[in-house]
Formats: structure tokens, sequence, C-alpha cells
């Protein structure tokens, strides 16, 4: 979606000449704009990221941004859900190429491994910092943080509810207290990643985890 903003006058502006109408909007692109808040949120958190840091993040102006959301949280909320929208999919693109339950919950497992480490690791999840954050803050916030742990809690118990079925998890397994305990360990891997682990240690860390499902 394209919105459009009037631009603060900088140095770029003043040089260029081309003509141009006063007053005449420029446009920037939402899409981009909430890109770069999912960024800054993940690596600041949502109370220490002010409105001067989304402003260098997404290239405009205080004023920009409350005309076209409102207010950081409106913002914030935006993010959160093209943060949850953008993974999910990924990983239900991951899961469609694996035959058993145990190689899905094994991928699952592998892919919160491959987020935890190095760079990427230290960016952290939005819906992990958000659920310690804000849980007691907002209560649209908390709700939508809750949503999407639920979202992820549901599908693990599907994924152990077809190991058990296809004989690739053991039958003795507590679909839902295993389903919550795989939650919490993934979410615990997306919590130590953000003080700086190796690829080496997420993924060794992802695999003994598997031996839970035996």
């Amino acid at each position: 979606m394209i919105i459009s903003y009037n631009a603060p006058m900088n140095a770029s502006n003043a040089d260029d000449r081309r003509p141009r109408n006063p007053g005449r909007p420029r446009e920037f692109d939402m899409d981009m704009t909430v890109e770069s808040a999912v960024r800054i949120f993940r690596e600041r958190g949502y109370h220490a990221t002010s409105v001067s840091d989304l402003c260098a993040a997404t290239g405009l102006t205080a004023g920009s941004i409350y005309k076209a959301f409102g207010d950081k949280r409106a913002l914030f909320l935006a993010a959160l859900d093209r943060y949850v929208e953008t993974r999910n999919a990924e990983l239900a693109q991951l899961l469609e190429a694996q035959p058993t339950g145990r190689d899905k919950i094994r991928a699952v497992l592998r892919f919160y491994a491959e987020a935890s480490c190095g760079e990427e690791g230290r960016r952290g999840c939005l819906v992990v910092s958000s659920a310690i954050a804000l849980a007691t803050f907002d209560e649209e916030m908390a709700a939508q943080v809750e949503a999407a742990m639920q979202r992820s809690e549901d599908m693990l118990r599907r994924l152990l509810r077809q190991g058990k079925r296809d004989g690739s998890i053991s039958s003795d397994i507590h679909e839902q207290a295993m389903a919550r305990s795989l939650l919490a360990l993934l979410h615990g891997f997306r919590s130590i990643g953000k003080s700086g682990r190796t690829r080496n240690e997420m993924l060794t860390a992802a695999d003994e985890a598997l031996r839970l499902l035996d």
C-alpha cells in the first residue's frame, strides 16, 4: 500500500531542482514501513523504542507516522501482525516438505534454532519479547500475543497427533502437555538467542530436544 506524506526540507530536498508544486505530497510504501518497524521493535522492544527511533528506521517524520498509524502502539500492533504472518508462512512452507509428524516437529525445532543464533538471534522474537514486556501493560496487546502463542501450541499438538498416527512418535506421549513443553522450549531458544549463540549450539539443542518424543 502506498501512502502520501509531506516530507520535511533537508539537504537532498534542497538539491532537487526538479519542478514541484508547493505542498506536493511524496509517497511511502506502507509495507516497507511496517517491515522497518518490525526490525526496530525486535531489536529494542516496545518500551525502549521511541518515535524518534521509528522515524530513523522508517525514514518518515513523526507527523507522517502519526497520520498513517495514529500512534506508536498502533504501529506496533501492525508490526506484530506482520511478523507473525511472515513467520507462520515461512514455517508452513517448510512443513509441507516433511513426511511424518516427527519430521515436522524436527523441522519446527530447527527453524527456531536457526532463528536463535548469530545476528538474527540477537534481534530476538517479537512475540516472545512482547509476552514478557506487555503481558500486564495492555490488554489488547497481551491478547494478540497470547493468540499467536496459542496458534503455535495448537500447531504442535496437531503435529504430535500426526506423529502418533503415523508411528513416528511414541503413543505414550501426552499431546497437550508435550505441546506446551515444546512451546516453552521454542520460546526459550529465542530468549537465549538474544545473548548470542552459535548455529551449532542451537541446532545441537534442537536435535537433542527431539529425544523428548522417544
